[in-house]
């Protein structure tokens, strides 16, 4: 083989593999993207529940079903929003989950060592009243 098919077969390696880093890239940043999407649609469903909940006056209130308005019940509204809310949450972790796995690909890709500490997860609460109990 001569040494110009060998640089050719390197740089198609080096061009394949760029390829990828940037997919896995951009990859990642469409997640972090998704991720303040999610968190502003969270914010201001806690903002309509703070308003639900506040509002005394009312036993219904108007919510929107696609280009309708209708009527509901105060509980039901309330309700109905706390579950988004939940879904949401819920929709935010199993994308940072995600973007560990994502991270640490890309990193392999860029043949470095995998972050240190991104793994870590916050006490619990039964684990902090043990830590407390101890001070």
């Amino acid at each position: 083989m001569s040494t110009k098919e060998s640089q050719d077969g390197d740089t198609s390696k080096m061009l394949e593999i760029l390829c990828k880093m940037e997919e896995a890239a951009e990859d990642i940043l469409s997640d972090k993207q998704q991720l303040i999407d999610l968190d502003r649609k969270r914010q201001k469903t806690r903002e309509a529940v703070r308003v639900v909940s506040k509002d005394k006056e009312n036993n219904k209130q108007w919510v929107c079903f696609g280009n309708m308005f209708i009527k509901f019940p105060t509980s039901n509204t309330k309700a109905m929003l706390d579950k988004d809310y939940d879904k949401i949450d819920q929709e935010m972790n199993g994308i940072r989950h995600q973007l560990k796995n994502k991270v640490n690909k890309l990193r392999d890709l860029e043949m470095k060592d995998d972050l240190k500490g991104f793994n870590l997860n916050p006490l619990s609460k039964e684990e902090l009243k043990t830590v407390e109990g101890f001070c």
